[in-house]
């Protein structure tokens, strides 16, 4: 059975965290308790780093496969 849960969970965290980043430096503003930063933004960097190595894992994952089968 080839099926690998690291490329299905590594889309959906890549895809929900590029939409956080996108939403927390596009609605950048307010001025409440974390006016320095926003946490939205480094929440969606971290899920968005998350997505990524999961769908690098994968892709080594997969390759190692290849080589391994005849």
């Amino acid at each position: 059975m080839n099926f690998d849960l690291r490329l299905p969970l590594g889309m959906i965290f890549t895809l929900f965290g590029a939409m956080l980043v996108i939403y927390g430096l596009a609605a950048h503003g307010g001025g409440g308790p974390t006016s320095n930063f926003d946490l939205n933004a480094v929440w969606g960097a971290v899920v968005l780093a998350f997505g990524l190595w999961m769908l690098v894992l994968a892709m080594l994952a997969a390759r190692r496969r290849r080589k391994r089968a005849p």
